[in-house]
């Protein structure tokens, strides 16, 4: 997650001499603006040479390599790049431009009460796209976070797009562990996209807001929308592009019959299922349907040891694995191949939440929902799955909504998974008026 995760709280005795309070983490949520002070007051002392607890020395050494760079604290403007109306063409050429729509759909809120933005980089860390209602927009206006600004390190400083930039890892910098000062009256999450065409990095997507705008749910709703990104980047033919942990390398293979006689993998919902070319189904356990929605999400495969790991955690062992895999292969015989593991070219990506991710990609929205039934195997506890469940879903309800097609949305709304669906509920009433009976009707189901 980043430096900041280690802000955890420590006690002891400070280099000033000065008793160290515990520092809560929690705080953060609970009361920001404690947690501010706090780091406010830590981050003079670490600028001024004297260490202290609450930030740490990782974190420190960033700050002090962004000032070798020649960023002051008291620094106000980042350099920029680009006009901002340069940056509309850099826009219309750049790849993030196909998923922009739905990243907007997911995250931004330009309504007149909308307190967070959305910002969109490139490689480098310059701002491309920024969503937010006026009075962000105003506000970050007074910081330069602008189209055209450079946010990478050498930009401005450390902040949490360029640690995103540096570390090809989600991050959250809270208030004074931002090294400007100007900086401490936000809270801002960031997590790098990545082609998973080519695995090469294409940007970094960003949401940020005043400090009681961050909760612990931010990190995780960033996550999931840049998953969602990934996924619809992805090719339209093999490979899910899923990958529940690493950065996705994608690999195109021919969509053929598995001479194993697998025809394709039924994960949606809770009765698992492998269907042979024949027709006839074998149900497949949970940890064996878990399994192969891990094969079917990453192309490259997998070893024994970071199955067990995303399976099991720190408990699971690769012969916990080894053993289910043989078990797996019986039952489906050549459909998993090993060292790694993964499955065979002609069953990669011919899962139904597989088929869905294809026909999203291809713009075939109605033919998508009428394969997504239901939730990505809805049983499962499992946080590598989940991590692949909620971008499915979110990517069907985004893709729906940016259709603008009120048919589509009625049908969206009508099912389980988009029944919360407010976003969509609102959409279809600007499709449709605020006086239809369809309208309506999902309003009163949403509670509103």
């Amino acid at each position: 997650m980043g430096v900041s995760t280690a802000l955890h709280g420590t006690a002891g005795k400070g280099a000033a001499g000065e008793e160290d309070t515990v520092l809560d983490y929690g705080l953060r949520f609970s009361d920001p603006a404690k947690y501010s002070r706090a780091l406010r007051r830590a981050h003079e002392l670490v600028i001024s040479g004297v260490p202290r607890p609450e930030i740490p020395n990782d974190l420190a050494d960033l700050w002090r390599r962004s000032m070798a760079l020649g960023i002051s604290p008291d620094q106000h403007s980042p350099r920029h790049l680009h006009e901002a109306s340069d940056v509309l063409e850099l826009r219309r050429e750049h790849r993030l431009q196909q998923v922009m729509p739905a990243l907007n759909d997911l995250l931004a809120d330009d309504s007149s009460s909308g307190r967070h933005l959305l910002v969109l980089t490139d490689a480098r860390g310059e701002i491309l796209w920024r969503v937010g209602s006026p009075d962000v927009l105003r506000r970050a206006d007074r910081l330069e976070f602008s189209e055209g600004a450079d946010w990478s390190e050498a930009g401005i400083g450390t902040n949490a797009i360029s640690e995103a930039l540096l570390t090809g890892r989600p991050v959250q910098l809270f208030s004074a562990e931002h090294l400007v000062r100007t900086h401490h009256e936000w809270a801002c999450t960031a997590a790098p996209i990545t082609d998973p065409l080519t695995g090469k990095l294409l940007g970094v997507l960003d949401v940020s807001g005043p400090l009681d705008t961050l909760s612990a749910d931010t990190l995780r709703m960033v996550r999931c929308a840049v998953r969602v990104a990934e996924t619809l980047l992805g090719p339209p033919d093999g490979g899910t592009s899923l990958g529940a942990s690493s950065p996705v390398r994608a690999s195109r293979v021919p969509v053929q019959r598995p001479s194993v006689g697998v025809e394709s993998l039924e994960l949606l919902g809770d009765k698992p299922a492998a269907v042979f070319a024949d027709g006839s189904r074998v149900s497949l356990t949970l940890r064996r349907a878990e399994i192969l929605a891990l094969l079917d999400s990453r192309a490259q495969g997998w070893s024994a040891e970071e199955l067990a790991y995303e399976l099991y955690g720190d408990a699971g062992t690769s012969q916990a694995i080894r053993t289910e895999m043989f078990r797996i292969r019986s039952m489906l015989g050549g459909a998993v191949e090993s060292n790694p593991y993964r499955l065979a070219a002609g069953l990669a990506g011919r899962s139904d939440s597989g088929r869905v991710l294809r026909l999203l990609r291809e713009g075939r929205v109605a033919e998508a929902l009428d394969v997504y039934t239901a939730p990505l195997l809805i049983r499962s506890g499992v946080l590598a799955v989940q991590l692949l469940r909620d971008p499915l879903d979110l990517a069907v309800g985004a893709s729906v909504r940016s259709s603008r097609d009120a048919g589509l949305m009625v049908r969206w709304l009508s099912t389980d998974m988009g029944s919360g669906d407010v976003e969509a509920v609102e959409t279809l009433g600007r499709l449709v008026g605020r006086g239809d009976a369809r309208y309506l009707s999902f309003l009163a189901s949403c509670g509103d």
